[in-house]
Order: structure tokens, then sequence, then C-alpha cells
């Protein structure tokens, strides 16, 4: 109790003995007591009420996992995009998508038409409140390039920051402890960028190839020579590639001229399932890539044990 409330009280308790010549002397003591009350209502600390967690929602559960680091309990995060065994060109969204959406004052989505029907729920769940982080235009990629931007793990830290000043400016009261958990955030992909460091000393130069380029960001931050780029980005369009890609693929894995392929483990593609078959057949090491964050686990668990793969393949 601190010293002013103690002394407070102690002319509340003398209240009564300060007026002897009272008709109702009763009365003095309870209006005393009342007094008394009164200044403990006013003078003790009062419990504080809890806010209510900012609602979040995320085109993709790798994005929501982020939200999820950064804002602790004190938001709340609901993932579009979490079906590991789905194809996500295949996605569609569902009524409760929209609803989510509507109800949320923060929403965060790729771009680079990687999700072009969160542009859709956000035209039919206009909110004035809402913020809008879109990933891709915070590290300037726009529609036409590799879009799956999160398989850069500085993309990811880029939006960490913005999701911070973004909440922190939402919810001032809690800004030192989004800071706090950035700190920790940034701390968990340092390790991240020591594996891709290792993995570059070894591998740096090494000609590979994908089926789609989902992997691209990573072969990039690893210096890999990537082959058949075309063939690639006709089978993320949903396109066939011409004849001339696929000889020069199949001839790649025959030879023997990559060292590696990775899949998209969430897509299903007659031609990228022939190759994957010619690559087992030639002895060229085949790792799968997702494009949705594994169940249980963290983006950094994820990456991490993508690069393994990779280690373990090419060690081979």
């Amino acid at each position: 109790m601190s010293g002013a409330l103690k002394i407070f009280l102690r002319i509340v308790d003398g209240y009564p003995a300060a007026a002897p010549h009272r008709r109702h002397p009763g009365a003095a003591t309870s209006l005393a007591a009342w007094v008394r009350c009164l200044a403990l209502c006013i003078l003790l600390p009062c419990p504080a009420i809890a806010a209510t967690p900012i609602s979040v929602v995320a085109a993709e559960n790798f994005y929501g996992d982020i939200a999820r680091q950064i804002g602790g309990p004190d938001v709340t995060v609901r993932s579009i995009l979490s079906n590991p065994n789905q194809d996500p060109h295949l996605f569609e969204v569902s009524p409760s998508a929209g609803r989510n959406v509507s109800a949320a004052r923060i929403v965060i989505e790729s771009g680079a038409d990687y999700d072009p029907w969160m542009a859709k729920l956000l035209e039919a769940a206009r909110g004035a409140e809402r913020q809008t982080i879109v990933v891709a235009e915070l590290i300037g990629k726009h529609p036409g390039d590799n879009p799956h931007i999160w398989y850069d793990p500085s993309t990811m830290l880029v939006l960490a920051q913005t999701l911070t000043a973004d909440l922190a400016a939402d919810d001032p009261a809690h800004k030192s402890a989004y800071e706090r958990r950035l700190a920790r955030f940034r701390a968990s992909i340092q390790p991240i960028e020591l594996r891709i460091a290792a993995l570059r000393g070894k591998f740096a130069g090494s000609p590979v190839t994908a089926t789609e380029p989902v992997f691209g960001y990573m072969f990039a931050a690893l210096g890999m020579q990537v082959r058949n780029m075309s063939f690639q980005m006709a089978v993320m369009n949903n396109t066939e590639p011409g004849a001339a890609e696929v000889a020069a693929f199949e001839n790649d894995l025959r030879t023997r001229r990559v060292r590696l392929l990775v899949y998209n483990s969430q897509a299903t593609d007659p031609i990228a399932t022939r190759m994957q078959e010619i690559a087992r057949q030639s002895h060229v090491p085949v790792i799968g890539a997702t494009e949705t964050e594994p169940p249980a686990q963290t983006y950094q668990a994820w990456m991490m044990g993508e690069l393994d793969a990779l280690d373990r393949a090419l060690g081979e």
C-alpha cells in the first residue's frame, strides 16, 4: 500500500471522532466506511482489462506462421491456403475465407500473381480500417517474376519488419513485445543464412534443374546454375512445354548433365512426372519442394529441412 493511501485512510478512519456533536453518530460511521471504500476503489491499482487480439489473415500459411511468431498472444492468425496435399494452382476459396478477411485488421498476401484470388476476397470484403501487406511489393517483385518469393529467407525478414511496425502502430501498448519477438525471429533466421553460406561454398556453380521454379530463389542464394527455365515456366503457367524444351530436359537427365532435379511435390503434371522417372533411371538425385509449409513445422524448420535434403542428395 502506498504512503499516500495510508495517510488518506488514516484521515478517513478519524472522521467520526472529529464530529462528536452529530445527532446520528451511526450515520457518521456509515459515511466514514463509505468514504473509505471509495478511497480504496480510487487509489488501489485496478486489474488491467485484456485488449482484444489483433486479427490477422494470411493468404498462405508460411506468412501466417511469421505473423504468429511476431504477434504472439497479441494476435489471432488464420491462414487460407494451408493444406500441404493441395495443388495451390487449383485452389478455390471458401465462404469462410471471405468472412475471415472481412473481419481482419491486417491481411497478408504474396502478390506477383501467386494468389490472385485474394484480390477478389478483398474487393468483396472491403474494410476501411484494414491494412493489406503485399509481400512481393515489399521486395520489388511484380507479375511475371518468379512468385515463389518465400524461398528467399530475406523476404521473410522484410515481412517480419513490416508487420512489426504495423502491429506496433495499431497496438502501441505492446510495441516492445512485438520488437522483442522480431529480434528473436531475426536471430532464428541466422542459422538458415549460415547453412546457405556453407552449402554455397560446397556446391556453387553446380548445374541443377527443376520441373517448376518453386526452389528458384534458394537455388540463386546457393549460387547454382539452373537449367531448363523455359520448361519450368511453362509447367508453372499450366502450358505445354515445347518439344525442343522437353528434349533438352530429357537429355540433361539422361547424360547426367545436371546433378539434381527438384520437383513440386504438391502439383501433378504428366510431363513433370516423366522427368522424375527419367532422373531416377539415370541416377540423378531427386528431391521434392513444397509450396505450403508442412504441418507442425515453423518456417525455419521447413527451410532447414529443404536444405538438408539438398545437401544429402548432392552428397550422393
